[in-house]
């Protein structure tokens, strides 16, 4: 295969801005230097030239002075309703490729009461929900307790903790306005799915006619040609089910070592298959593209009826303790050979290899 030369954009935490008021989770999503300098060197080990850019304010000027072939994006950026677009947006307008979704993609999936709008549009089954801008909007009939409260517009379980589950009105209000004040955005209300939560991540682009729609036949064929699914994973939450009852942000940042990764997650064949049809149409009409990992809970009160929660089109790339890395691991694939699969899976959309 030909060489390439790479840029590495990512946000550093250590390099995010500070300011009065903000969050002590504020930059939870952002990457260690750790991580994208193990990115860097497993770009680096497939033989390409690559090296890792701040996606700050500079990177106009950056990305254009090293004059890559092909941009690996893990940015989130800092501030923005879109922030996660900022850097695809910047990087189409230079005629830049660059890996996993594009500006549209990105816009949306970040938007949790937006992307499940789409869902329900698509039939596809995501809980119940309704999303405040005020504490005191009434709640819409049909949303009955226990509900699930949490910010609209973040990742790493920002914002959710044991008291995102709300179980009558002062329960809710309280967290409502807890998120609103935190956050600074509107706070998204669901039906709690009580029941196991599972992971399941992709890499690939789908083959076919993948245009952002389902047959209308249930019984047509089921388009999912092109994606390399990995084991779904379960994180086994009975040790924190009286603490944080759900994978919290406690959880996913500052436990992450700790936590039991159940991986391939204990399903039947059958729930595999379907876990994995429902991953490929969320990919398919979110647009999202390269690799993705697709959140759900499987209701115990539903014989096990799997929920769609959300889509990240972005997903962490930690070394050992990420998501998608733990699944690869699971597949028998090494964190190196990840990051190169979703590079030539870029490079291979682009028409460059």
């Amino acid at each position: 295969m030909k060489n390439f030369r790479v840029a590495v954009l990512a946000n550093l935490k250590k390099n995010a801005p500070h300011f009065e008021g903000m969050s002590e989770d504020q930059w939870d999503d952002l990457d260690s230097e750790s991580t994208v300098l193990a990115i860097r060197d497993a770009i680096r080990s497939a033989g390409h030239e690559a090296e890792f850019l701040e996606a700050d304010d500079t990177i106009m000027d950056t990305v254009r002075d090293y004059k890559p072939d092909i941009c690996f994006n893990i940015a989130e950026s800092h501030f923005g309703d879109s922030r996660e677009a900022q850097i695809p947006a910047i990087l189409e307008k230079l005629q830049i490729p660059y890996t996993g979704s594009k500006v549209l993609s990105l816009a949306l999936t970040l938007d949790k009461p937006m992307t499940k709008r789409i869902l329900a549009w698509h039939g596809l089954p995501t809980p119940e929900f309704q999303s405040f801008e005020r504490v005191d909007e009434p709640l819409e009939e049909g949303m009955t307790f226990p509900l699930f409260v949490k910010p609209s517009r973040e990742g790493t379980g920002m914002g959710i903790s044991y008291e995102s589950i709300v179980h009558n009105e002062t329960e809710l209000r309280k967290q409502i306005a807890f998120i609103i004040r935190r956050y600074k955005q509107t706070a998204l209300v669901e039906r709690f799915i009580e029941g196991r939560e599972v992971t399941l991540g992709m890499v690939g682009n789908l083959i076919g006619p993948v245009a952002r729609r389902i047959p209308l036949d249930e019984n047509a064929h089921r388009i999912q040609a092109g994606l390399h699914f990995l084991p779904p994973m379960e994180v086994d939450l009975k040790p924190y089910l009286l603490t944080d009852g759900v994978y919290a942000n406690r959880l996913k940042t500052a436990l992450a070592a700790d936590l039991d990764y159940l991986c391939p997650a204990p399903l039947d064949e059958d729930m595999v298959d379907e876990l994995n049809w429902l991953a490929a149409a969320v990919f398919r009409v979110t647009g999202a593209l390269d690799c993705a990992r697709v959140d759900f809970r499987l209701d115990i009160n539903d014989n096990l009826k799997p929920y769609i929660l959300e889509i990240n089109p972005l997903p962490g790339l930690s070394p050992v303790i990420s998501d998608l890395v733990i699944e690869a691991a699971a597949d028998g694939i090494e964190h190196a050979e990840l990051v190169n699969m979703i590079l030539n899976t870029a490079l291979s959309r682009y028409g460059m290899v």
